[in-house]
């Protein structure tokens, strides 16, 4: 990987951050409603709704209020909750460790379970273990993340009493040490699993077609000939090359997870970005919503370059113009 592809990447990415911030813009600006009336309410006078509009900029033309945010995004000031009166880049930090702890969790337990249950189907394809495990994953892939939450939640949490129902840590603790630590990984384990429940099945598929491609090659019958044991053959022959499209697959999901997460906090009463989306969302509180969906989408957009960068590291036949 050469420094001038890295760069070449890396401008790509002002385009697309560009973009981004376009859409985003448009989309919530020119969504129904007024949110003059959503911050003013519906009995106020035209003279409290011009107050209103003049205090957040909103009596603007649109052109003119793209062009202000704009400015304020590349001096990294994401605006002012309306509801709030706070830096949305101060509201949405504090929200951003939940998150990241949820969607991290998640994607590590979906890319080792995925390719777990792929070496553990590859080595004996087309049989019960194949079809068993193959039938489990696409219908876990199938529900919907919501009912799956729901569903974790009246069975695990509350007919076993294993798991925390809500929240990330336990009402009034004030536990610090392991203890904090273990009480957020109770709270955390629930929701993780459910959100990692959605994202197997991709990894899965792509290890074992992979895996069942790479056995029948010629270079691993070379290596089982020579006399290497079956889990030495799988592990270094045999799954380096799949790796390759499963990490495309891993770092496209990223945004996924994030996207999911959205749902699984509001299930799990999970204090991270996709509570403060839900409510900020009901009280047409725009700065936030789009602070949000920048944040996010630019995140998504840094996973896929990451994604790329670890294509040279897995197989050094790629090459980069």
């Amino acid at each position: 990987m050469t420094l001038g592809y890295v760069g070449w990447r890396l401008l790509q990415v002002v385009p697309t951050a560009a973009a981004i911030l376009l859409i985003g813009f448009l989309l919530i600006h020119l969504a129904p409603g007024d949110p003059v009336l959503a911050l003013a309410g519906e009995s106020g006078d035209a003279e409290y709704y011009a107050f209103i509009g003049d205090k957040f900029g909103l009596d603007e033309p649109l052109p003119q209020q793209l062009l202000t945010y704009t400015g304020r995004v590349l001096q990294a000031d994401l605006g002012t909750s309306y509801l709030q009166g706070r830096p949305v880049a101060e509201i949405i930090t504090e929200r951003v460790p939940a998150t990241l702890v949820l969607s991290s969790t998640a994607l590590v337990l979906s890319s080792v379970g995925g390719v777990l249950l792929g070496l553990y189907v590859a080595a004996r394809p087309h049989g019960v273990r194949d079809t068993t495990v193959s039938s489990s994953v696409l219908a876990v892939y199938a529900a919907p993340v919501f009912w799956l939450g729901q569903l974790a939640i009246l069975v695990l949490a509350l007919g076993t009493g294993w798991f925390p129902v809500q929240g990330m840590r336990s009402p009034g603790s004030d536990a610090g040490g392991l203890a904090a630590l273990y009480d957020v990984a109770r709270h955390l384990a629930l929701p993780a699993l459910v959100l990692a429940s959605q994202e197997v099945a991709a990894v899965y598929r792509l290890t074992r077609v992979g895996l069942a491609d790479e056995l029948a090659s010629d270079h691993v019958r070379t290596a089982r000939a020579k006399g290497l044991s079956g889990r030495r053959v799988m592990l270094k022959h045999a799954l380096r090359r799949p790796l390759v499209p499963v990490v495309t697959v891993i770092g496209g999901r990223a945004g996924h997870l994030l996207s999911g997460a959205i749902v699984i906090e509001v299930v799990f009463g999970w204090p991270g970005l996709g509570r403060l989306l839900l409510t900020s969302l009901q009280a047409r509180d725009n700065p936030v919503v789009l602070g949000i969906f920048l944040v996010v989408a630019f995140a998504v957009v840094l996973a896929n370059l990451a994604t790329d960068f670890a294509y040279r590291w897995l197989d050094p036949r790629v090459r980069y113009q």
